[in-house]
């Protein structure tokens, strides 16, 4: 993986356009870390300059304050900013909506300005700009294909476009669950609720997502976010489906239909 460091970059007075965020989920999660892979590839096969901080990025803190320990929060993410500013970051992609959110929305009270751009929208701009071809869609056209609104794109920023026009380049048939967009079921992990066990009830919230994705009779079932990943892919797991239905990242959709 040719993945530069901002400190290797620093060294050479050479500065990346955009520094892409990993997050702790694309770090250490054995699931999402394939998903990193597919987009740094993506990258690096469009020519992307770009760079990660390596072991000087350390948590968001979002998963603190959602949790109510707000100074932890504030501990975390000012020693990001401090890492950030040092190295005059200005452009930040990150495939994690939680880390989008806090980094764009929460970091500027704390003095942490940036440009801050979900995968999503980069591999739509991407798409857009031609540097992506999807001639054909490739293997995934003509198949079903549904996608999971993840709380942090959609209620939280007004993303909901752009990784359907991602997938509609794939040429795929994108079939819609009831609830989505603005009404989008959530996959019961936000809000610091991925760390523990669920409360009482008569289902689990990402089983009950899960009903909403098969009922669609989608074989891909499509997320952008480590988070959704999970739950959807334990959903999938409890309704014994893992034979007929996959849960891909957006990235992973486009890296194998380029053949990367």
């Amino acid at each position: 993986m040719n993945a530069p460091t901002m400190a290797d970059l620093a060294a050479k007075g050479e500065k990346p356009e955009v520094l892409f965020w990993v997050g702790c989920a694309g770090s250490f999660d054995d699931r999402a870390k394939r998903v990193t892979k597919a987009f740094v590839k993506i990258m690096n096969a469009v020519g992307t300059r770009f760079a990660v901080l390596s072991n000087e990025e350390t948590c968001t803190g979002d998963p603190a304050r959602r949790a109510g320990n707000e100074f932890l929060f504030q501990m975390q993410a000012m020693n990001n900013i401090q890492v950030l500013n040092g190295y005059d970051v200005k452009k930040i992609v990150t495939a994690c909506p939680h880390c989008f959110n806090t980094l764009k929305n929460e970091y500027p009270e704390l003095g942490g300005n940036y440009e801050v751009i979900h995968h999503s929208t980069f591999l739509q701009q991407l798409i857009n700009e031609g540097k992506i071809k999807l001639t054909g869609g490739g293997s995934f056209k003509g198949k079903k294909i549904t996608y999971h609104d993840s709380c942090y794109l959609g209620r939280a920023n007004n993303i909901y476009e752009a990784p359907r026009e991602v997938l509609q380049a794939l040429d795929a048939d994108l079939v819609e669950m009831k609830k989505c967009r603005t009404t989008g079921l959530r996959c019961g992990a936000g809000g610091a609720q991925m760390f523990k066990e669920p409360e009482k009830g008569n289902q689990d919230i990402n089983i009950a997502r899960t009903e909403d994705a098969l009922s669609t009779g989608a074989t891909t079932i499509a997320v952008a976010c480590p988070f959704c990943m999970t739950m959807m892919t334990d959903g999938v797991k409890n309704k014994e489906k893992e034979s007929s239905v996959q849960v891909k990242d957006l990235a992973e959709l486009i890296a194998e239909s380029q053949g990367l």
